[in-house]
Order: C-alpha cells, then sequence, then structure tokens
C-alpha cells in the first residue's frame, strides 16, 4: 500500500502550497480557541482582585482578538483546504476517465458498469478524506502540540510533560487502538458500497426484464442484503467514533485533573502565581481540539488507500491497442486487403477468425454475410483497433492498420451499428457527436439524406427535443435513421454496416436500406450483416462460417453454387413467407 499512498501524495502535490496554507490556518484556528479560553480565564481570574480597568484593557482585547480570529482562521482554513480537495477530486475524475478511454472496449469487457460507476464517483468521493482527514489532522495536532508545550514549559516543565503525556495517549495510543478493532473494515467498506452501485446500476438497467419476469422480490431481496450489510458496517464505523470520543474525552478530562493536582500546591507554595492557574488548565484542556479527529486517521487512511489501489488499478492498466511510436501516415486511397487474418480473443481460445483474405477496392461493396457466431462483428472490431489481429495483415489505403493511431484511424471510418447509442440528450446534440462544428445546414441536409427530417419536424422542440436514455423515446427504425444521419454528417471515405438493420421489420429495413444506398454512393463501403437484403448491389460477398471464408463472388453467382449462401437465402425467405 506504500505505492498507493506515495501515488496518491503525487496527486495532490500541484496544490501543495494552498494546502499547507490549510495546515497553517487550521494550527491559527486552535491556537486561538487556546487564546480565547486561557486569555477569557486570566481576565475573569484578574478581575476577581479588583484592579484598576486599565489593566485589564490589553487582556479584554486579547480576548475579543482570539474571539475573531479564530473566526476568521477556521473560515478560510475550511474554504482553502476544501477548495483544494474538489480541484484535486476533479482533475482525478478527469484523469481517471482519460486514464480508461484508451482501454475500452476490450480492456474493460471484465468490469461492471456499475463498478466502474463505482469507482470513478464513490472511490473519488472517498479520497476527500485523504487529506482532509488523514494528512492535514496529524500536522495541525504536532504543531498545536508544539505551542501547548512551550506556553506550559515556561510556567512549570512537568506541566509541559503531563500534557504531553497525555496527548499521545489521545493521539497516538487512540488510533492504534481504534485501528486494532476497525482492520480491513475500511476495506470492505468499499468494496460491499461497490457492489451495491454495481447491483443497483445492474437492476436499472435490467428493470424492464425483472418486470417481465416477475423478479422484483428477488431484487429487493438482494439489494436489501446489502443495504443492511453496508450498514452494519457504518454502524461499526460509528461505534468506533463513539469509542474515539469517550477516549478522547477520558485522556482531556484526566490530563485536566493531573494539571491541577500539580499546579494547586505550586500555587499554594507560592511557586505560581494564582491568576494563571485557570489560564494554564482551560489553554491545555483547549488544545486537545487537536488530536480529535486523529484516532479515525487510520480507519480513513484504510478507506482512502483502497479508493486509490482500485482507481490506480483501473487507470494504470495499459491500453490493449497501442499506437504506433510516431504519426499515422498518410493514407493513399481508402482501399482494404486482408491477408491470412486470425484472431481469438484470449489465449487458449479458438481462433474467431482463422485465414480470412478479402481485397476491398476504394469506392467498392463489399458484404461479410453468414450465419451468428462466424466471426463478423469481429472484423468491425479489428479495424476499428478496438482490438488488434495476431497473425496476418490489414491494409488501408496501402499502410498497415496497426502504423495509425486509433484515434486517426477512427477519422477515417463511419460506422453504423445495430446498437446505435443514443445519450440522454437532444437530436441535434446527438447528431454533432459526429462533427461538432457542423453548420446547421449541413445538419439538416444530413438528416434529410437520412430520411428523418419531416419526423424531426413534427416534434414538438424539433432538434431540440430530448431522446431520452439510450434513445429510448425514439423506434428502432428512427435511431437507426440517426445514426445514418450522424455518419453522413461525419462524412468518412469508409462506411462500415455492421448489422444495420437487425431487428428491424421487412417494410422498415427497405426503407432503411434506401438511405443506406444513398449513404454508400463514393465511398468504400464494408457491410456486415446475417440478413441477405440488398445483395444484389454489392460488388463482391464474402460467405463467412466458423470464422473462415467458405464462399466468394456475386449475388447472382452464389445462388447458382448451392452453397450455404443459398441456404440462408431459402431460409429467410421461407421466414418471410410464413
Amino acid at each position: 500500500m506504500m505505492g498507493v499512498f506515495i501515488r496518491l501524495l503525487v496527486l495532490i502535490a500541484p496544490h501543495w502550497k494552498a494546502m499547507l496554507l490549510g495546515v497553517i490556518l487550521g494550527f491559527l484556528t486552535v491556537g486561538s480557541s487556546i487564546g480565547l479560553m486561557a486569555t477569557a480565564a486570566f481576565l475573569i481570574a484578574s478581575a476577581a482582585l479588583h484592579p484598576p480597568v486599565s489593566e485589564l484593557l490589553v487582556v479584554s482585547t486579547g480576548v475579543r482578538f482570539c474571539g475573531i480570529s479564530r473566526a476568521v482562521c477556521r473560515y478560510l482554513e475550511r474554504y482553502l483546504t476544501h477548495d483544494a480537495t474538489f480541484r484535486v477530486l476533479g482533475r482525478l475524475r478527469a484523469w481517471v476517465y482519460q486514464s480508461i478511454e484508451p482501454l475500452a472496449p476490450a480492456g474493460l469487457v471484465d468490469y461492471r458498469s456499475g463498478d466502474l460507476l463505482a469507482r470513478m464517483v464513490a472511490d473519488v468521493e472517498t479520497l476527500e478524506r485523504f487529506y482532509l482527514r488523514v494528512l492535514a489532522p496529524p500536522l495541525v495536532a504536532i504543531f498545536v502540540l508544539a505551542g501547548t508545550f512551550a506556553f506550559l514549559a515556561r510556567f512549570e516543565l512537568r506541566l509541559a510533560l503531563i500534557l504531553l503525556g497525555f496527548y499521545l495517549v489521545a493521539g497516538v495510543v487512540a488510533p492504534l487502538l481504534i485501528r486494532r478493532f476497525s482492520r480491513g473494515l475500511g476495506q470492505r467498506m468499499v468494496e460491499v458500497r461497490a457492489e451495491l452501485n454495481a447491483h443497483l446500476v445492474d437492476a436499472i438497467d435490467g428493470v424492464t426484464e425483472i418486470l417481465a419476469f416477475g423478479q422484483e422480490e428477488r431484487q429487493k431481496k438482494r439489494v436489501g442484503a446489502l443495504g443492511r450489510q453496508l450498514l452494519g458496517l457504518q454502524g461499526r464505523v460509528a461505534g468506533l467514533g463513539g469509542l474515539s470520543n469517550a477516549i478522547l474525552s477520558l485522556a482531556m478530562n484526566l490530563a485536566l485533573w493531573s494539571i491541577l493536582l500539580l499546579a494547586i500546591p505550586m500555587v499554594a507554595g507560592g511557586k505560581l502565581d494564582g491568576v494563571y492557574l485557570a489560564m494554564l488548565v482551560l489553554g491545555a484542556l483547549s488544545s486537545f481540539e487537536a488530536v480529535l479527529p486523529l484516532p479515525m486517521v487510520f480507519q480513513h487512511l484504510e478507506e482512502s488507500l483502497v479508493a486509490g489501489k482500485r482507481l490506480l488499478a483501473l487507470a494504470g492498466a495499459g491500453p490493449v491497442v497501442a499506437g504506433p511510436p510516431g504519426p499515422s501516415p498518410a493514407p493513399e486511397g481508402y482501399g482494404l486487403r486482408v491477408e491470412r487474418l486470425r484472431f481469438r480473443y484470449a489465449e487458449g481460445e479458438p481462433y474467431v477468425l482463422d485465414g480470412v483474405d478479402f481485397v476491398l477496392p476504394a469506392g467498392g461493396r463489399l458484404a461479410i454475410v453468414g450465419p451468428s457466431g462466424a466471426g463478423k462483428s469481429t472484423i468491425v472490431n479489428l479495424l476499428l483497433r478496438f482490438w488488434d489481429y495476431q497473425e496476418g495483415v490489414i491494409y488501408l489505403g496501402g499502410h498497415e492498420l496497426k502504423k495509425y493511431s486509433p484515434e486517426d484511424l477512427r477519422h477515417l471510418l463511419g460506422v453504423v451499428t445495430q446498437h446505435t447509442h443514443l445519450f440522454n440528450a437532444t437530436i441535434r446534440e446527438n447528431l454533432l457527436l459526429a462533427r461538432p462544428g457542423a453548420s446547421e445546414e449541413e445538419l439538416i441536409a444530413a438528416a434529410r439524406r437520412a430520411q428523418i427530417h419531416d419526423f424531426i419536424q413534427t416534434l414538438p422542440r424539433g432538434y431540440d427535443t430530448c431522446v431520452g436514455e439510450g434513445g429510448f423515446k425514439l423506434s428502432g427504425g428512427q435511431r437507426q435513421r440517426l445514426a445514418i444521419a450522424r455518419a453522413l454528417l461525419k462524412n468518412a471515405p469508409i462506411l462500415v454496416l455492421d448489422e444495420a438493420t437487425a431487428g428491424l421489420d421487412p417494410v422498415t429495413e427497405r426503407e432503411i436500406m434506401g438511405a443506406v444506398y444513398f449513404l454508400m454512393q463514393g465511398r468504400t463501403t464494408l457491410v456486415i450483416t446475417h440478413r441477405l437484403v440488398g445483395m444484389e448491389v454489392m460488388d463482391k460477398i464474402l460467405v463467412l462460417d466458423g470464422g473462415r471464408v467458405v464462399e466468394r463472388g456475386r449475388h447472382e453467382e452464389l445462388l447458382r453454387y448451392n452453397g450455404l449462401y443459398r441456404r440462408l437465402w431459402d431460409l429467410q425467405h421461407q421466414v418471410l413467407a410464413r
């Protein structure tokens, strides 16, 4: 965990000046409290002797000054420390997102979406305590102890040593005792909270299926069990907090009585002026304000280290697909050539693609068809460099695909997939995702060509209509048309259609294909599908089965072969006929 601790220190290092100033202000705040109690006690004790009023003016001014300065220093300390902490958390969230973005999707397939959310939200918020409750309190306590020790030692060293002893009990023994009882508690709390968040996200995403299959009670029991588990852990933390307060109260009161027992005989023996007695006792008592947060330091440290470890493990994972060492080459045309392509998702698993070869010239149209599980969509994942192939080679524009950085490569590709994700935003914002700088005229032109503009005009707010979470306010055909409009707006030279019409009824599919044909004009087009619709316009068709190309040719040729393509064609038309 030491490595995690050091990494967290590095993350907050840019704000060290503000945080150091916060520690100094924290020391001044407690110092003002000590000064307020000490000067007030001295003022009352002195006033009891009925001196001239002029002799009390300085002390009464000191009381006012300490009271005002305590409020001012506390405000400034809270403002600076929280401002610096929130700035660190803001940088941390951005850093985590920037770190995990290159991992998607290959590096994130083993993570639940709820767990990712818990790491980026709950774990980052847990690190708020790293400075406020782990680093700053011990430093403030050390400064306060040094100042109070010197103050008491000026009158009597034994008084200072008594304070030191009880300070060590409250600031060292109590935290170690709490740590012994809370060992592993912080880690368990972070894990249970993350599991609860992950389960809640899964349940919300799948609420339709849960209701449809009558699993409401089962989900309630699972969420309730996790909630009770988290509540039990939080109860233990609260109990430890109560124990720490009890130890601190005991140490404070024992310190007060010990100082009194030593100082009263000194007053009686004439070694100490009686007016200082209350001042010394109340000053020492108020100094314990600095050690109040210390018993829970180890608890907060453990939570922070576990949360930091989870974040660093996620952000520290190297990208599955690495970019080239130099800049991406300029493509010489937009043709594709694939030679002896072999790929599998994990070592020891069978190859999903095994020796695939094809050539797609610039401006050409190639369809790759086959049954589900044949490896069709894997080709799209490789073209987008979501994964890297193990054997063989893919050329784009005369250069191997791996010589392009993933970002530069994706600028060349316009993709329409089966499952189009629409953000919970307006239609305009979802379309501008493809090209943020597009003008209003370009936006409308793309929508017209995708045959969605007229529908948008019927909506109450037109292009400013919110589509809802995942675009669920729209039908499947409307979502696909928006996806096509987005691809048109991007205007990429290479078009990839991955099951772009799957799940649509035949009428809607034909309408969508009309927009797709327009989208194909002047572009290198790769169509991935298991539905043999519009194959007549393809320059060439590859039939994939078990990761291998088993047939290739034009539509009419493949029908005459009476092979797999013909069987798929006949089966599809039999289903449509029924």
